[in-house]
């Protein structure tokens, strides 16, 4: 079981922004970014190219709100949007706030964010979506 896994059964927590019955996206709790969210598919499966066409055609539908809800919230130019998956056995995709390519540099140190920030962040999205 992955740590997603355990994120989406609630055995661990997470600063949500929003759920279905196929996904759940929160916030990355060690952020190249602030703003930045993790949209994950309820099944586990390792490789993002491994979901069927029609699960991941539905997760960029999922995640396209949340999206343009990080950049009403968050001072950026656009959301961006990764897939990296080297991390964690458990396909996702990374949206983030950008200014520049680099704010997309997955080998940049991660930035520490308190918990009360997070809380207002996550706050600010949802109201944004």
């Amino acid at each position: 079981m992955t740590i997603f896994s355990k994120i989406i059964s609630g055995e661990i927590p997470s600063y949500k922004i929003a759920e279905n019955d196929f996904f759940l996206a929160f916030l990355d709790v060690f952020p190249l970014v602030k703003g930045h969210v993790l949209v994950v598919p309820k099944i586990e499966v390792d490789k993002i190219f491994d979901l069927s066409n029609e699960y991941l055609s539905q997760m960029l539908v999922f995640a396209k709100p949340i999206a343009k809800a990080i950049e009403k919230t968050m001072d950026c130019k656009r959301c961006g949007i990764s897939v990296v998956g080297l991390e964690v056995p458990h396909a996702h995709m990374h949206l983030l706030p950008i200014n520049t390519a680099n704010d997309l540099n997955f080998t940049q140190a991660k930035i520490e964010v308190d918990k009360e920030e997070m809380l207002a962040i996550q706050q600010c999205i949802i109201q944004n979506l």
